[in-house]
Protein backbone atom coordinates (compact mmCIF):
# COMPACT_ATOMS: atom_id res chain seq x y z
CA UNK A 1 0.00 0.00 0.00
CA UNK A 2 3.14 2.24 -0.50
CA UNK A 3 4.88 3.28 -3.97
CA UNK A 4 8.57 3.64 -4.23
CA UNK A 5 9.39 0.26 -1.48
CA UNK A 6 11.22 -1.68 -4.38
CA UNK A 7 7.96 -4.51 -5.14
CA UNK A 8 8.78 -4.45 -9.13
CA UNK A 9 12.52 -5.08 -7.99
CA UNK A 10 12.11 -7.82 -5.31
CA UNK A 11 9.63 -9.53 -7.99
CA UNK A 12 11.91 -9.15 -10.87
CA UNK A 13 14.97 -10.55 -8.60
CA UNK A 14 13.15 -13.33 -7.15
CA UNK A 15 11.36 -14.49 -10.48
CA UNK A 16 15.00 -14.46 -12.54
CA UNK A 17 16.69 -16.20 -9.31
CA UNK A 18 13.98 -18.66 -8.88
CA UNK A 19 14.54 -19.59 -13.27
CA UNK A 20 18.59 -19.46 -12.37
CA UNK A 21 18.22 -22.19 -9.87
CA UNK A 22 16.59 -24.11 -12.10
CA UNK A 23 12.82 -23.40 -10.96
CA UNK A 24 10.43 -22.77 -14.67
CA UNK A 25 9.08 -19.95 -13.23
CA UNK A 26 6.23 -17.53 -14.85
CA UNK A 27 6.24 -13.81 -14.17
CA UNK A 28 3.01 -11.81 -14.38
CA UNK A 29 2.79 -8.24 -14.15
CA UNK A 30 -0.29 -6.98 -12.14
CA UNK A 31 0.59 -3.17 -11.62
CA UNK A 32 -1.09 -1.30 -14.85
CA UNK A 33 2.54 1.28 -14.48
CA UNK A 34 3.69 -1.95 -16.30
CA UNK A 35 7.34 -1.77 -14.68
CA UNK A 36 7.68 -5.62 -15.41
CA UNK A 37 8.25 -4.95 -18.75
CA UNK A 38 10.24 -2.15 -18.30
CA UNK A 39 12.77 -3.36 -16.49
CA UNK A 40 13.15 -7.24 -18.55
CA UNK A 41 12.10 -5.00 -21.97
CA UNK A 42 9.16 -7.00 -22.79
CA UNK A 43 7.07 -5.81 -25.18
CA UNK A 44 4.68 -8.62 -25.61
CA UNK A 45 1.20 -8.38 -28.55
CA UNK A 46 -1.09 -9.00 -25.36
CA UNK A 47 -1.05 -8.04 -21.81
CA UNK A 48 -2.62 -9.64 -18.42
CA UNK A 49 -5.64 -7.14 -18.75
CA UNK A 50 -6.46 -8.92 -22.24
CA UNK A 51 -6.17 -11.93 -20.48
CA UNK A 52 -8.49 -11.15 -18.10
CA UNK A 53 -11.55 -9.56 -20.41
CA UNK A 54 -11.42 -12.49 -22.57
CA UNK A 55 -9.38 -10.80 -25.55
CA UNK A 56 -6.73 -12.76 -25.49
CA UNK A 57 -5.81 -16.81 -24.44
CA UNK A 58 -3.69 -17.74 -22.24
CA UNK A 59 -1.40 -18.89 -24.85
CA UNK A 60 -1.06 -15.89 -26.16
CA UNK A 61 -0.44 -13.55 -23.27
CA UNK A 62 2.84 -15.60 -22.20
CA UNK A 63 6.29 -14.00 -23.56
CA UNK A 64 8.49 -17.06 -23.50
CA UNK A 65 12.01 -17.31 -22.35
CA UNK A 66 12.70 -13.62 -20.99
CA UNK A 67 15.26 -15.23 -19.05
CA UNK A 68 16.56 -18.62 -18.45
CA UNK A 69 13.53 -20.39 -17.42
CA UNK A 70 11.32 -17.12 -16.78
CA UNK A 71 8.32 -16.62 -18.77
CA UNK A 72 6.37 -13.37 -18.50
CA UNK A 73 2.89 -11.92 -18.43
CA UNK A 74 3.19 -7.99 -18.65
CA UNK A 75 0.89 -5.07 -17.99
CA UNK A 76 0.53 -1.27 -19.83
CA UNK A 77 -1.45 1.76 -18.33
CA UNK A 78 -4.15 -0.08 -20.55
CA UNK A 79 -4.89 -2.37 -17.46
CA UNK A 80 -5.90 1.26 -15.46
CA UNK A 81 -9.49 0.95 -17.24
CA UNK A 82 -10.03 -2.52 -16.13
CA UNK A 83 -11.50 -1.70 -13.04
CA UNK A 84 -14.69 -0.26 -14.93
CA UNK A 85 -14.51 -2.61 -17.87
CA UNK A 86 -15.28 -5.22 -15.60
CA UNK A 87 -17.59 -3.46 -13.45
CA UNK A 88 -20.68 -5.73 -13.87
CA UNK A 89 -18.75 -8.97 -13.93
CA UNK A 90 -19.81 -11.89 -11.78
CA UNK A 91 -16.91 -12.80 -9.24
CA UNK A 92 -14.67 -10.74 -10.90
CA UNK A 93 -11.96 -10.59 -8.01
CA UNK A 94 -10.90 -14.49 -9.33
CA UNK A 95 -11.06 -13.85 -12.93
CA UNK A 96 -6.82 -14.25 -12.92
CA UNK A 97 -7.66 -17.47 -10.80
CA UNK A 98 -10.08 -18.81 -13.55
CA UNK A 99 -7.70 -17.69 -16.51
CA UNK A 100 -4.72 -19.47 -15.02
CA UNK A 101 -6.52 -22.67 -13.59
CA UNK A 102 -5.22 -25.18 -16.67
CA UNK A 103 -3.41 -28.11 -16.43
CA UNK A 104 -1.25 -26.66 -18.60
CA UNK A 105 -0.08 -23.99 -16.15
CA UNK A 106 0.34 -26.59 -13.08
CA UNK A 107 2.77 -28.54 -15.90
CA UNK A 108 4.76 -25.89 -17.04
CA UNK A 109 5.64 -23.62 -14.21
CA UNK A 110 7.13 -24.65 -10.61
CA UNK A 111 7.22 -21.24 -9.51
CA UNK A 112 4.36 -18.14 -10.17
CA UNK A 113 5.40 -14.16 -9.16
CA UNK A 114 2.90 -11.62 -9.60
CA UNK A 115 4.21 -7.71 -9.22
CA UNK A 116 1.38 -5.94 -7.70
CA UNK A 117 0.38 -2.03 -7.49
CA UNK A 118 0.60 -0.25 -4.68
CA UNK A 119 -3.03 -0.39 -4.09
CA UNK A 120 -6.11 -2.38 -3.15
CA UNK A 121 -7.22 -2.16 -6.53
CA UNK A 122 -9.22 -5.07 -8.92
CA UNK A 123 -6.13 -6.47 -10.13
CA UNK A 124 -4.49 -6.59 -6.42
CA UNK A 125 -7.19 -8.43 -5.83
CA UNK A 126 -7.12 -11.13 -8.07
CA UNK A 127 -3.01 -11.07 -7.73
CA UNK A 128 -3.84 -12.31 -3.94
CA UNK A 129 -6.89 -14.59 -4.57
CA UNK A 130 -4.39 -16.39 -7.03
CA UNK A 131 -1.43 -16.65 -4.75
CA UNK A 132 -0.99 -19.08 -1.81
CA UNK A 133 1.93 -16.59 -0.51
CA UNK A 134 2.83 -12.82 -0.27
CA UNK A 135 6.29 -10.98 0.30
CA UNK A 136 5.61 -7.35 1.56
CA UNK A 137 8.05 -5.13 1.24
CA UNK A 138 8.97 -2.33 3.24
CA UNK A 139 11.68 0.34 2.80
CA UNK A 140 13.55 2.27 5.77
CA UNK A 141 10.62 4.76 6.60
CA UNK A 142 7.82 4.92 9.04
CA UNK A 143 5.27 5.50 6.52
CA UNK A 144 6.54 1.89 4.55
CA UNK A 145 5.84 0.51 8.11
CA UNK A 146 2.38 2.00 7.72
CA UNK A 147 1.75 0.89 4.55
CA UNK A 148 2.83 -2.57 5.70
CA UNK A 149 0.16 -2.35 8.27
CA UNK A 150 -2.42 -1.33 5.83
CA UNK A 151 -1.61 -4.57 3.54
CA UNK A 152 -1.35 -6.84 6.11
CA UNK A 153 -5.35 -5.57 6.96
CA UNK A 154 -5.78 -6.07 3.37
CA UNK A 155 -4.30 -9.78 3.09
CA UNK A 156 -6.58 -10.56 6.58
CA UNK A 157 -9.61 -9.34 5.03
CA UNK A 158 -9.22 -11.78 1.83
CA UNK A 159 -8.39 -14.37 4.43
CA UNK A 160 -11.53 -13.68 6.22
CA UNK A 161 -14.03 -13.30 3.04
CA UNK A 162 -12.40 -16.46 0.82
CA UNK A 163 -10.91 -18.73 3.25
CA UNK A 164 -10.50 -21.29 1.02
CA UNK A 165 -8.20 -19.43 -0.87
CA UNK A 166 -5.34 -20.21 1.73
CA UNK A 167 -3.70 -17.17 1.39
CA UNK A 168 -0.29 -16.57 3.39
CA UNK A 169 2.23 -13.73 4.19
CA UNK A 170 5.52 -15.53 3.60
CA UNK A 171 7.56 -12.73 4.54
CA UNK A 172 7.95 -9.06 5.85
CA UNK A 173 10.79 -8.42 3.33
CA UNK A 174 12.55 -4.84 4.88
CA UNK A 175 14.52 -2.73 1.53
CA UNK A 176 16.81 -0.29 1.32
CA UNK A 177 18.07 -1.30 4.75
CA UNK A 178 21.48 0.73 5.38
CA UNK A 179 22.20 0.66 9.64
CA UNK A 180 24.44 3.49 9.55
CA UNK A 181 21.38 5.96 9.37
CA UNK A 182 18.78 7.25 11.97
CA UNK A 183 15.97 6.16 9.44
CA UNK A 184 16.89 2.42 9.37
CA UNK A 185 17.05 2.25 12.79
CA UNK A 186 14.02 3.76 13.76
CA UNK A 187 12.08 1.55 10.94
CA UNK A 188 13.88 -1.87 11.93
CA UNK A 189 12.72 -1.14 15.81
CA UNK A 190 9.07 -0.43 14.88
CA UNK A 191 9.16 -3.40 12.77
CA UNK A 192 10.23 -5.26 16.06
CA UNK A 193 7.66 -3.95 18.28
CA UNK A 194 4.79 -4.38 16.10
CA UNK A 195 2.81 -7.46 16.88
CA UNK A 196 1.49 -7.17 13.79
CA UNK A 197 4.31 -7.94 12.18
CA UNK A 198 4.92 -11.42 11.40
CA UNK A 199 7.67 -13.85 9.43
CA UNK A 200 9.94 -10.70 9.47
CA UNK A 201 13.17 -11.15 7.38
CA UNK A 202 15.60 -8.89 9.59
CA UNK A 203 18.36 -8.85 7.27
CA UNK A 204 16.41 -7.90 3.95
CA UNK A 205 17.77 -6.31 0.95
CA UNK A 206 20.55 -3.57 1.71
CA UNK A 207 20.72 -0.50 -0.21
CA UNK A 208 22.61 -1.02 -3.56
CA UNK A 209 23.84 1.17 -5.93
CA UNK A 210 24.29 -1.98 -8.09
CA UNK A 211 20.24 -2.54 -8.25
CA UNK A 212 19.59 1.23 -9.60
CA UNK A 213 22.03 0.43 -12.13
CA UNK A 214 20.50 -2.82 -13.14
CA UNK A 215 17.01 -1.46 -13.41
CA UNK A 216 18.52 1.30 -15.90
CA UNK A 217 20.26 -1.17 -18.20
CA UNK A 218 16.85 -3.52 -17.61
CA UNK A 219 19.11 -6.24 -16.49
CA UNK A 220 18.39 -8.33 -13.33
CA UNK A 221 21.02 -7.71 -10.40
CA UNK A 222 22.48 -11.33 -11.07
CA UNK A 223 22.97 -10.15 -14.73
CA UNK A 224 24.51 -6.75 -13.79
CA UNK A 225 26.38 -7.34 -10.73
CA UNK A 226 26.29 -10.89 -9.12
CA UNK A 227 28.75 -10.30 -6.57
CA UNK A 228 27.10 -7.44 -5.17
CA UNK A 229 25.68 -7.45 -1.70
CA UNK A 230 22.08 -7.01 -3.06
CA UNK A 231 22.97 -10.19 -4.99
CA UNK A 232 23.71 -11.90 -1.98
CA UNK A 233 20.58 -10.38 -0.15
CA UNK A 234 18.47 -11.93 -3.11
CA UNK A 235 20.16 -14.73 -2.50
CA UNK A 236 19.41 -14.97 1.13
CA UNK A 237 15.66 -14.70 0.10
CA UNK A 238 15.97 -16.85 -2.55
CA UNK A 239 16.85 -19.47 -0.03
CA UNK A 240 14.00 -18.86 3.09
CA UNK A 241 11.30 -19.28 0.26
CA UNK A 242 12.56 -22.32 -1.31
CA UNK A 243 13.35 -23.76 2.19
CA UNK A 244 9.81 -22.68 2.83
CA UNK A 245 7.88 -23.78 0.17
CA UNK A 246 9.16 -27.35 -1.32
CA UNK A 247 5.84 -27.63 -3.43
CA UNK A 248 4.24 -24.90 -6.68
CA UNK A 249 5.23 -21.46 -5.53
CA UNK A 250 2.39 -18.89 -6.36
CA UNK A 251 4.00 -15.14 -4.59
CA UNK A 252 2.36 -11.61 -4.69
CA UNK A 253 5.03 -9.22 -4.06
CA UNK A 254 2.97 -6.69 -2.55
CA UNK A 255 2.57 -3.53 -0.37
Amino acid sequence: MKGGVGKTTVAVNLAAGLGAHGCRTLLIDTDPQGNVGHSLQVDGEFTVGDLMLGHASLESVIVPEVRENLDVIPATTECFGLEQQLSATMQRETILSRALDSDAITATYDAIVLDTSPSMNLLTFNALLFADRAIIPVSMNLMAVIGARETLSGIEEVQRLWPERGLEVAAILPTFVDPRTRATRATQDALDQDPSIRRYLAQGIRQCLDLTYAAAKHTTIWEYAPRSRAAEDFSTLLNAIETDNNVQLKVAANA
